[in-house]
């Protein structure tokens, strides 16, 4: 069912499109700057406004547009909070993290590097390097199948021609200057996802009758309202808390602004950022509590995905144009992440994979890898399509728990001089060739203890080669040599 025409929505991209592009050449104008310093990581000097609302545009992701809404639909309060809660606390971990790491790598740019030059170690590197690249190119393939299934519900527009026009807006303007690209636009969309917002949800609360609809849905599909309810906490809230607290550690696009923002306002950024955040799903999960209201026979499509119920919401309760609008909010959101994940990886690359070299070589290179990256990303997007009852949640999971195997490891190099090499090769490696194997099993079996023993699996098998298998202090090393 659509509510646009075809021709609408390609009008509407077009312009979008066009939009971010004229906002990021007009800045990077301004700026007359083509150093590999600006476009990695915008010569460090980014402030605490510009960089929170930065940090919370890149984190309104698809999960947070629509997982969330999905999460309150059918689970309630409880999956609202085990949503929003772990979320906010993942951001907010990084006014530690973010200081802790300009402390011991003040010129840095990525975490690998970090861990390369901690540990002296090139294998661990390179195990490093899987789950940081596989982040963002999961980041750009959600944005995009998120992205595209968005538009093409509401304007018929077929999802593989979508997909690749919300590819080619991004990649666009982002190569145009990195890193500055993506935080000016980040804000420009963040005022745009707040101010739209603060338009649509009280106008749909009130076409639907207020309080008392969203209240009668407080519920979900599964009449649960009781926020800590065990059978949620275990079946959702324990994979959700590790994979987004994992998410964000293993994810570049922070360690990148951690890089970025004024050494002294990292602190006042994470917990802005964490702030701003945290608004958008709660806000977005009264979509979810008014679908679950049977009194408002809202329905999805068939065929359509559950996480694209907020919009039928929308759809179902207010008129054409202030759905248009809504597409408008979502997008800006899904955009500020995907020209991040574009960023996080072109960082990686420069900086982890060719190394050394000049100037213009690294900008060059910087944005082959933005190519290569988003094009891959399209890639996998087109082909999650045709594999049977693979849904946004799914792909959200499995990369969230790919993450959790360097979770742990990571926290204890910035934290825990005694962290060997030894343990964390060890640990990462057995956590990915046993843990995910057996996380992607419970999820095709369906079984909640399953899916919840395994991150748990992957989580303390990271944990215990790391502390079983510590560097030596120099008197155990001195007893050693004696014997």
């Amino acid at each position: 069912m659509t509510f646009i025409s075809s021709s609408t929505g390609y009008l509407f991209l077009s312009i979008f499109g066009l939009a971010m592009l004229v906002i990021t050449y007009v800045f990077a104008k301004s700026q007359k700057d083509n150093s590999k310093e600006g476009f990695l990581v915008a010569n460090r000097k980014v402030g605490w406004v510009i960089g929170g609302s930065s940090i919370a545009a890149s984190w309104i992701w698809a999960p947070a547009l629509f997982v969330s809404v999905q999460m309150a639909y059918e689970k309630g309060l409880p999956g609202i909070f085990w949503f929003t809660f772990p979320n906010v606390i993942a951001l907010a971990l990084f006014s530690f993290l973010a200081p802790k790491i300009r402390e011991r790598l003040p010129e840095g740019y990525t975490l690998p590097q970090y861990i390369r030059c901690k540990l002296q170690s090139e294998r661990v590197h390179k195990i490093y390097l899987f789950p940081y690249f596989l982040y963002q190119l999961m980041a750009v393939t959600v944005q995009l199948f998120a992205g595209g299934s968005l538009v093409s519900m509401l304007t018929g527009i077929p999802l593989t021609t979508v997909m690749p026009i919300l590819a080619v807006i991004a990649l666009v303007y982002t190569l145009v200057s990195g890193l500055k690209a993506s935080i000016i636009t980040d804000f420009v969309q963040l005022i745009m996802i707040f101010t739209i917002g603060a338009v649509i949800l009280p106008w749909v609360w009130s076409a639907a009758g207020g309080f008392g609809a969203i209240s009668a849905g407080f519920g979900g599909l599964a009449g649960i309202k009781n926020i800590l309810d065990p059978g949620v906490a275990f079946s959702f809230g324990i994979v959700t808390s590790i994979g987004l607290i994992a998410g964000a550690i293993s994810d570049q696009q922070y360690w990148q602004r951690a890089f970025a923002i004024r050494k002294k306002q990292l602190v006042k950024s994470f917990v802005f950022g964490a702030i701003l955040f945290g608004i958008v799903p709660i806000a977005l999960s009264t979509l979810g509590f008014l679908a679950a209201n049977p009194a408002l026979g809202v329905s999805l499509p068939a065929g359509v995905d559950a996480s694209m119920v907020g919009v039928q919401t929308v759809a179902s309760l207010l008129p054409a144009g202030a759905v248009f609008l809504f597409v408008i909010m979502l997008l800006s959101g899904l955009s500020s992440t995907l020209d991040s994940g574009l960023s996080a990886a072109s960082s990686l690359w420069v900086t982890d994979v060719i190394k050394n070299t000049s100037e213009a070589q690294s900008i060059r290179s910087a944005r082959l890898a933005m190519v290569g990256i988003t094009a891959l990303g399209l890639l996998v997007a087109i082909g999650a399509l045709y594999i049977p009852g693979f849904g946004l949640k799914h792909l959200w999971w499995v990369f969230n728990t790919i993450a959790a195997c360097i979770m742990v490891p990571t926290v204890l190099s910035l934290y825990w001089d005694r962290l060997s090499e030894k343990g964390v090769f060890w640990g990462v490696l057995v956590a990915f060739v046993v843990g995910i194997p057996l996380f992607v099993y419970g999820n095709i079996i369906d079984k909640p203890i399953w899916i919840v023993g395994s991150t748990l699996f992957i989580v303390a098998i990271s944990t215990g080669f790391c502390l079983l298998m510590p560097k030596k202090t120099l008197m155990e090393k001195f007893y050693y040599h004696l014997k």
